[in-house]
């Protein structure tokens, strides 16, 4: 008797079972009730198709070579078979993937009569190894001539030099090209004209525009195929990179650089973003002028800007927050209307600025290699011809974090401080998985890009820590998106330690010149950082940042509260140079004009003890649109509220401040102004990930649960005949009231001697089954019993139940 797939999988131990799930994990997503429904999984096309995209190039060809094989009568093929085909590969080598596919069960059976899943087919090119159908199969003339091996010989050499390039390049695959109805397709016509092509029709199809197809029979490909082989190159290996060697601490070190350099940037992007926000567009995503004022201001290219923002957004630090919940007042509008939502940094924003650099980066990092955005398609056109926004969703690739894992991947396979060239990198991912490859060139480029960026990788070869960032224990490589994201709260990982220990120990102190500008020699400590923003405008940044203290940026310390003494103070305590006396002249004489002019409602009103000043405020022609008005020597009134007041009071070189009800001055920092805080990539990531990695108890515990339902799937099969006969067409002799009767008094007896019986019943399907359990109560109109094979408690209605037999019987 033939032994099916099923029985094939069933015969397996325990260990060879677990292996195919451990290289098939969709298997059992959701775990399969028996052996057999395992079996059709295993036979699925999707299923099929993904064990497919995780094999190598030489794995691939000798699972062509199968199929080449396979017999015309059996449909099967032999280990010997395919050895004998992949001629010039080591035949150990060849027998290594045959071992790779049939664990994978993609080929299954005995050495000598090996078969080929279904479904390879189905999901696989028609022509494998790039070879045409048998000539036998395609037309009888050519079957003649491919059977005169000498003449087919001969004709083949006679081709024309341009018909001769017509067979080399279908030889090299795929063996379909185009007759055409041109002066060009005489090559092609001669080749027909000899049989050695055969033309062919699509089914179903209308006629193509450029003519007929042609199909180049198998074994003229074979014999073009000599110096090549019947298969075409073969490399049982990976082409490993060469690539350049670098001190590994150069690498670091430069990679630290680029890391500082990350993380300031993402904060001059979301900073430039907090002071004016960018609308979103109406289509999504953030308009090109956007972009282009943004990267400026960071000073970085357009790409680069890109890059940073969707980080930053599948980060949670930025996000869309409507106008009106902003806390401010948008005057851009677009030609259809008002603006309805902008982008802003988020809540979390402000959590991250108070991390470490490392950490910063390391949740940057993270965002970026779970993301499925691709930045590199902004500024490129879509199939519609539209420009790709940045944050738009056209950019959306789900592919894209497993691409990056790739590239990454190849890189931390290398020697530290080995950089390879990029088409050394494609290459080896060509050969490892070349399915999946195949369209992902440009994602891969885009990954090296982007790891040079954010400084994953430096001078070419992946940095120590971001080594140490793939190998975290908080990366599963069963997450479909490739990372399972740890909360900031953990203690910091490995990577952060080692990213730590490179980057320079942030400083407490500045150094201020004589000429206002002001050093710090290292990144500032939060608190310095955030007294800086308010007391100096920067200048440059780097492992030592420049700010410059200014005119503006006094007042604009006065005006969040800080006093005179308390700037004299403050730079007093961090610098550890002399407070050069132009700084506090500009300090004092700043803090004497300050408060000089008092705001407040009338609409608003202006008020001052200069009358002068108040006189000089009255007639400046910049003040117009104020709409001041003087109601006594020392008071002008305003129809508009104070804060538009103040604003354009400032923007015109005065100083004023604003005043309560009292009379006291008003001093408070400017509201911040952020999005609604919004989930992470990871975070989502986390929400919606697979199962984990099976391994060890839940893996045995996984098979344990196939096998018993196996057990309980075939026992059913095998319930007694009186079983079979009620869910059939009635017990002989009995009716159904007495059929019904009689199975319950069979479960009365079994619950009191808490004895096994066969149960049948109707599902409420109308299916008719039978089941083995142990009946533990009898009541309300239902019986509750026990599967001891699968440890499940089952409720049965018992109008359902047809008939009960104890085991025995």
């Amino acid at each position: 008797m033939a032994t099916t797939f099923a029985d094939q999988l069933r015969s397996l131990t325990d260990e060879a079972l677990s292996a195919l799930i451990q290289l098939r994990p969709d298997l059992v997503v959701p775990v399969p009730a028996d052996v057999s429904a395992l079996a059709v999984r295993a036979q699925s096309r999707g299923s099929v198709a993904r064990c497919l995209d995780g094999l190598d190039e030489f794995t691939l060809q000798i699972l062509d070579a199968a199929r080449l094989t396979r017999s015309a009568e059996t449909a099967l093929t032999s280990a010997g078979a395919i050895i004998e085909l992949a001629a010039g590969v080591a035949a150990d080598d060849v027998r290594v993937a045959i071992d790779r596919l049939r664990v994978r069960f993609l080929l299954h059976g005995p050495e000598d009569a090996l078969e080929v899943t279904g479904a390879v087919d189905e999901v696989t090119s028609p022509y494998p190894a790039g070879l045409g159908r048998p000539a036998d199969f395609l037309d009888p003339r050519t079957a003649a001539l491919c059977a005169d091996k000498a003449k087919l010989r001969r004709t083949v050499l006679a081709a024309p030099p341009a018909a001769r390039a017509v067979l080399d390049r279908l030889a090299e695959g795929p063996p379909i090209g185009a007759l055409g109805r041109t002066t060009k397709a005489e090559p092609v016509r001669w080749l027909v004209d000899q049989h050695i092509l055969v033309p062919i029709s699509e089914a179903g199809r209308s006629p193509r525009p450029d003519g007929e197809l042609v199909e180049l029979p198998r074994e003229v490909g074979l014999l073009l195929r000599r110096e090549s082989g019947p298969l075409g190159p073969m490399r049982p290996f990976p082409p490993l990179p060469e690539g350049t060697a670098r001190d590994p601490k150069s690498v670091d070190s430069a990679g630290a650089g680029q890391v500082m350099e990350a993380v300031r940037s993402t904060e001059a992007l979301l900073e430039a973003l907090a002071a004016e926000p960018a609308p979103v567009l109406r289509a999504g995503g953030l308009g090109v002028r956007d972009l282009k004022r943004l990267a400026r201001g960071a000073g970085l290219d357009e790409p680069g800007a890109a890059l940073l923002l969707e980080i930053a957004y599948a980060a949670g630090l930025l996000g869309e927050s409507d106008v009106a919940g902003s806390g401010r007042s948008v005057t851009v509008s677009r030609a259809a209307g008002q603006i309805d939502e902008i982008f802003l940094p988020t809540g979390a924003y402000d959590l991250w600025r108070a991390l470490s650099i490392a950490q910063r980066w390391t949740a940057l990092a993270r965002a970026w290699l779970m993301m499925t955005r691709q930045p590199g398609l902004v500024g490129q056109r879509d199939e519609r011809d539209r420009p790709i926004n940045a944050l738009a969703p056209d950019a959306e690739r789900a592919g894209a974090p497993q691409a990056r894992r790739e590239a990454l991947l190849v890189l931390t396979d290398l020697k530290p401080g080995t950089v390879p060239a990029v088409d050394e990198v494609l290459g080896l991912l060509a050969w490892q998985s070349p399915r999946r490859a195949r369209g992902r060139e440009a994602t891969h480029r885009d990954a090296l890009s982007g790891a040079a960026l954010l400084g994953v990788t430096a001078l070419g070869a992946i940095t120590s820590y971001g080594r140490l960032l793939l190998e975290d224990p908080d990366i599963d490589d069963s997450d479909p998106l490739g990372v399972r994201p740890a909360s900031s709260a953990e203690a910091p990982g490995d990577g952060v330690r080692a990213l730590d220990e490179l980057l320079p120990a942030p400083v407490d102190h500045v150094l201020v010149q004589a000429d206002l500008s002001v050093v710090v020699p290292g990144p500032p400590e939060p608190e310095l950082a955030a007294e800086l923003d308010v007391v100096a405008e920067p200048e440059s940044a780097g492992g030592a940042s420049v700010f410059r203290v200014t005119t503006a940026s006094v007042r604009r310390a006065l005006d969040v509260g800080y006093t005179a003494t308390d700037l004299h103070t403050l730079f007093r305590r961090r610098s550890r140079t002399p407070v050069p006396q132009t700084l506090t002249y500009m300090i004092d004489d700043a803090a004497r004009k300050h408060g000089g002019l008092r705001a407040g409602s009338a609409g608003s009103y202006l008020r001052s003890d200069d009358e002068a000043l108040i006189a000089e405020v009255l007639t400046d022609k910049r003040l117009a649109s104020l709409g001041l008005r003087q109601i006594a020597p020392t008071v002008l009134v305003s129809p508009l509220q104070v804060a538009r007041l103040l604003g354009g009071l400032r923007d015109a070189g005065f100083a004023p401040v604003a005043e309560d009800a009292g009379g006291a001055a008003v001093l408070s920092r400017p509201k911040v102004r952020r999005a609604p805080t919004r989930t992470s990539v990871a975070a989502r990531a986390a929400e919606h990930a697979g199962p984990p990695s099976l391994a060890g108890p839940r893996l045995a515990g996984v098979v344990e649960q196939i096998r018993r339902g196996d057990i309980a799937t075939r026992a059913a099969r095998r319930a007694p005949a009186g079983v079979r006969a009620a869910n059939g067409q009635g017990a002989p002799g009995l009716t159904p009231v007495q059929q019904h009767g009689q199975a319950m008094a069979v479960l009365q007896q079994a619950v009191r001697e808490k004895a096994r019986v066969w149960v049948g019943y109707v599902d409420s399907h109308g299916a008719t089954l039978s089941r083995l359990v142990k009946p533990v109560s009898l009541s309300a109109g239902y019986l509750r019993a026990e599967d001891e094979r699968t440890e499940t408690l089952h409720t049965f209605a018992l109008h359902r139940i047809t008939a009960a037999v104890p085991e025995q019987e």
